[in-house]
């Protein structure tokens, strides 16, 4: 029993070690959110004025959590939220946009 134990904390550790490890990285802190729900945790890309090489951004994988960006290589930050809680769809040709109350399309600004 004390093997399997001793065997489990040392894969832990290795773990922890191997997610440390990874580039230059930022610990964000646990926080609460407006909503009141608490954030757990967790590692971000160095911040840089780029989202090319963001673990959220299409084509990379968080290495923490195993899951791939979803969120389109040219749209800045602060167009991410436009058009909140409203889905988000890509056109033909890369446009973004989200329907509006009216039934419209409403275009997400680039940059």
């Amino acid at each position: 029993m004390k093997k399997l134990i001793f065997s489990i904390l040392f894969m832990v550790a290795g773990a922890t070690v191997n997610a440390q490890s990874i580039g230059n990285d930022v610990w964000t802190n646990g926080y609460i959110n407006n909503s009141g729900t608490y954030v757990n945790g967790y590692y971000k890309t160095q911040p840089d004025n780029s989202n090319w090489n963001n673990y959220s951004t299409q084509g990379n994988q968080n290495p923490y959590t195993g899951d791939y960006g979803t969120r389109a290589r040219d749209y800045s930050n602060d167009s991410y939220n436009y058009g909140s809680g409203q889905t988000i769809y890509t056109g033909p040709r890369g446009g973004q946009y989200y329907i509006n109350s009216n039934g419209n399309k409403t275009y997400v600004p680039k940059n």
